[in-house]
């Protein structure tokens, strides 16, 4: 290609201490000023001492003896982890040829991050940026998306309604100038979170318990995130993931289909790059559970310091940290470690996607909707969102027949999109994923040699 592709390889976005130092020096400078191309470099989990961005939760927040770890995505570029699938997924449409500044527009399927991913990536990459989305999401999102340039196609309805963004998407097919990044089919978002996420979570889990991951659990939006627990079963084959969804939007769980508030998450389908085979368990979490969870870590901190036993301010780290589905992950890991009776040796990892900078809006809604909370029922209101959950909102998906039902889910989606019944029957072995995860390598080198010089 004669186009010169900046940006980072897998390998560097997992540690860019390994990128040549010019480039390193950019990146570090780049910090200060969201719009330099250079914050290409800065799409990782490390923080600039190298270590993994993540935080424990006291056990007097939790209510369980394992160590529940969060990985932090509020710190990427764009303010999401989400923005690593979508510079991967550009990153190889133009490695094949498929994607070329000047030529092409960029196209966002999302609910939300990724779509904001999406313009801000096409924005430091220099391509026009088209993001679909359904009309119900919070203010915030359509905000970031028209700051970094990108315009917006609205889809009827809210979050579980993303199935209308993925037929939106086929008109934009006909025309060949538009390349669709597309979260939920294409396997980028896959390689990015099992290679980046995967390892970054293994290294973040290192210094507590025994050091090895008992539990990964995440909410599958496009189901990329959960790939992370693939890398992780590759180094602790005892490691149990589980997905969790709105119970409002019971679909993994039981078919179920519905409206719900928790942004991101709970898509009505199993989406074609989750790998369903790693999935252990099936989580069902109440949506105004995770609002209410982040209006009492986000705002009402101080409230429930002395309920907790904790010292004044002991919360306040984590202060713009979460937002509604990290909340979501954090009460579905909570859940999880109580079901399985997980002990102090034993370490939780999960997601924050994103921080609270997205959802004022969401809380506002809130308190229209319940009122302010009264301080004399904070304890109780604590309770009912982190003491909560019941073992009949999990269900154990290891089964074959449990298995044989999800590709069903699988298949009923995608055939409707173009895929053969031959090629989703492919992704029932491990081989295929091991496959695609194995192509990393390759891109990493055609990416090193498309830079060339540069780096200098």
């Amino acid at each position: 290609m004669s186009t010169f592709i900046p940006g980072p390889t897998y390998a560097e976005m997992l540690d860019p201490a390994i990128l040549p130092a010019a480039l390193r020096d950019k990146a570090e400078a780049a910090r200060g000023d969201e719009l330099n191309p250079a914050n290409l470099f800065n799409i990782t989990w490390r923080a600039p001492d190298h270590g993994i961005r993540h935080v424990v939760l006291p056990k007097e927040l939790t209510g369980v003896k394992a160590n529940i770890v969060v990985l932090v995505g509020h710190f990427f570029p764009s303010g999401s982890h989400k923005v690593g699938p979508a510079y991967s997924t550009l990153m190889e449409g133009e490695l094949a040829g498929e994607i070329e500044p000047g030529k092409n527009t960029t196209i966002g399927p999302s609910t939300g991050n990724f779509g904001i991913g999406v313009a801000y990536v096409s924005r430091l990459k220099g391509y026009p940026a088209i993001v679909i989305m359904p009309e119900g999401m919070s203010a915030e999102r359509y905000q970031r998306i028209r700051h970094y340039g990108g315009q917006l196609d609205l889809t009827p309805g809210s979050e579980s309604d993303v199935i209308l963004v993925l037929e939106r998407t086929q008109h934009y097919l006909q025309d060949p100038r538009n390349k669709v990044l597309a979260q939920f089919e294409l396997l980028p978002n896959y390689r990015f979170h099992r290679y980046v996420t995967g390892r970054s979570a293994l290294e973040a889990a290192k210094p507590y318990g025994n050091g090895r991951v008992a539990l990964f659990a995440a909410a599958p939006g496009s189901a990329g995130t959960l790939a992370a627990g693939d890398e992780i079963k590759a180094a602790f084959p005892e490691c149990l993931v589980a997905a969790l969804e709105p119970r409002e939007c019971s679909t993994l769980f039981n078919d179920g289909r519905g409206t719900h508030r928790i942004e991101g998450i709970g898509d009505k389908m199993v989406t074609l790059i989750h790998n369903v085979l790693t999935t252990d368990y099936v989580v069902l979490i109440h949506d105004d559970d995770c609002v209410m969870g982040l209006e009492l870590l986000e705002r009402r901190q101080h409230d429930i310091e002395p309920f907790l036993g904790l010292p004044a301010g002991s919360l306040e780290c984590f202060h713009g940290l979460f937002g509604v589905s990290g909340i979501c992950n954090i009460l579905g890991s909570i859940r999880m470690a109580r079901f399985l009776n997980l002990g102090p040796d034993d370490n939780v990892v999960t997601i924050a996607t994103d921080g609270f900078d997205r959802y004022p809006s969401v809380l506002a809604d809130l308190e229209r909707r319940c009122g302010p909370i009264p301080l004399g029922v904070i304890d109780k209101r604590f309770d009912e969102v982190f003491r909560a959950g019941s073992a009949d909102d999990i269900l154990d998906v290891r089964p074959q027949e449990q298995k044989e039902r999800l590709f069903g889910y699988k298949q009923d989606v995608w055939t409707n999109f173009g895929y053969s019944l031959s090629y989703l029957e492919g992704m029932k072995s491990q081989s295929f994923w091991d496959e695609e995860f194995n192509k990393i390598t390759e891109i990493d080198a055609k990416l090193a040699a498309a830079r060339g010089g540069i780096e200098g």
